[in-house]
């Protein structure tokens, strides 16, 4: 762990008080909804809303996790474990883990691999394509508790809906949201985050859509805004003339806080959207019901925090690799330099938040236990320290980065499957079971 890894480890020891849990009644008026709607409550209830403040001190943990099946690597001996990249994978209510594995780049093959609970082949689908159920250029998947599967495809500019097993459904034109979670309490509903204040977009939600209930004759899926987040700045009115793909490119921001959130087994959410540690419960109406915070103050943006970054992120644009089918056009190549051009300019002007926010990932098991990830210092090579939180408020502990990272999927059970790559650079899977302080 590197010196930088145990500062922000120890943040915070001496800045509050031993724990102490309050509970706040707040009461909806006339005079302060813009107030009590910052943190998701809604106009016109009156709402109890408990407040945990959690310990300031570290307690970390050392668990033993049990290896239930390793799959992939160059040496595999079946042809289905011979993954290329895998985008995306997620866990279904029977166990099953779904890999998405694309070949090729952005535009390369894909397929979506079903394997069951001791690791077998259960069913492999999917093929590139122009027609529905055909990949053009998938991006993301995701998985409901009965198995079935959405696969957002870019260049249909929509997304694909299997049935369990794999069979096509049909074909969604709407746009989702961004950074999905289908939720676990049965059904077809998925929560997606929406509102980017650099497009315009007016304030930031999270929106529930319920795919069972697509008008047919439309496609439209309805959605609710089921919780009102908070914006760290107002949407940022953008003027520019048609065709004028220069201003089309975003502003770009760093160190920006983002709405981060998952499901919980209830149907409601656990979601930041501020640079502080405060992470809010909320019920399945998006009320919310609970706040845990840790005195964890957020790191303030220095000037060679700013120039680090900008670099950083320049070098990633320099280096960053471009897959394409054939020959390029000439005229495809300058499209494609312009806009990359465009990108370069706006990372060189780009803008900063004034502090590094605490928490940079939140997830949860399919228990509801929370795992709350810490930012690391910008720049360092390791991810930050993951807190354990149960449902309730209780502080469980906290994973040291040496000793758990965090997991690229939860499943029932205590099922969590980690991605890494063996000396070829090749996808291996492991799936563990968590103990059951964890889950």
């Amino acid at each position: 762990m590197t010196a930088g890894a145990r500062r922000r480890l120890g943040a915070g020891l001496a800045a509050a008080p031993a724990a102490a849990r309050t509970v706040q009644w707040a009461v909806l008026t006339a005079v302060v909804p813009a107030v009590l709607g910052a943190v998701g409550f809604h106009a016109g209830a009156a709402v109890a809303q408990e407040v945990v403040d959690l310990p300031a001190e570290d307690r970390l943990l050392s668990p033993d996790l049990e290896l239930v099946y390793r799959i992939g690597s160059a040496g595999a001996e079946a042809e289905w474990e011979e993954f290329s990249s895998i985008e995306s994978l997620w866990f279904d209510g029977a166990g099953n883990l779904h890999l998405m594995d694309q070949a090729g780049g952005f535009l390369g093959r894909a397929r979506i691999v079903v394997v069951d609970s001791a690791g077998g082949l259960v069913a492999e689908f999917g093929r590139s394509g122009d027609g529905p159920g055909e990949f053009r250029a998938p991006r993301q998947m995701y998985v409901w508790a009965d198995g079935s599967t959405l696969v957002q495809d870019i260049m249909h500019m929509g997304y694909h809906v299997f049935a369990a097993g794999g069979e096509f459904e049909r074909m969604l034109g709407r746009d989702l949201g961004s950074d999905m979670r289908p939720e676990r309490t049965g059904g077809r509903s998925i929560l997606g985050g929406s509102g980017n204040p650099s497009a315009g977009e007016e304030g930031r939600a999270i929106l529930r859509f319920d795919l069972s209930s697509e008008d047919p004759s439309s496609g439209e899926v309805p959605a609710q805004r089921l919780v009102e987040v908070w914006a760290p700045r107002e949407a940022e009115a953008r003027s520019h003339e048609a065709g004028d793909i220069e201003d089309m490119v975003r502003a770009e921001w760093a160190f920006e806080p983002a709405l981060l959130f998952d499901v919980l087994p209830s149907g409601g959410v656990a979601f930041s959207d501020s640079s502080a540690y405060a992470i809010k419960l909320t019920d399945a109406s998006g009320a919310v019901s609970r706040v845990l915070r840790r005195p964890i103050r957020p790191l303030p943006v220095t000037e060679a925090m700013r120039r680090e970054e900008r670099e950083r992120r320049l070098e990633r644009l320099r280096n960053r690799p471009v897959s394409v089918r054939g020959t390029p056009s000439p005229d495809a190549m300058a499209t494609m330099n312009f806009l990359v051009e465009g990108q370069m300019r706006e990372v060189e002007n780009m803008r900063f938040y004034p502090e590094v926010p605490v928490v940079a990932a939140v997830r949860t098991t399919w228990d509801g236990t929370l795992w709350v990830q810490r930012s690391a210092e910008p720049g360092a090579e390791e991810p930050g320290p993951i807190d354990v939180l149960a449902p309730d408020g209780r502080y469980l502990g906290t994973l040291a980065p040496d000793v758990l990272e965090m997991p690229a999927a939860f499943g029932p059970g205590g099922l969590v499957a980690f991605v890494e790559a063996d000396a070829f650079d090749v996808p291996v899977i492991t799936v563990r079971r968590l103990p059951p302080v964890l889950r």
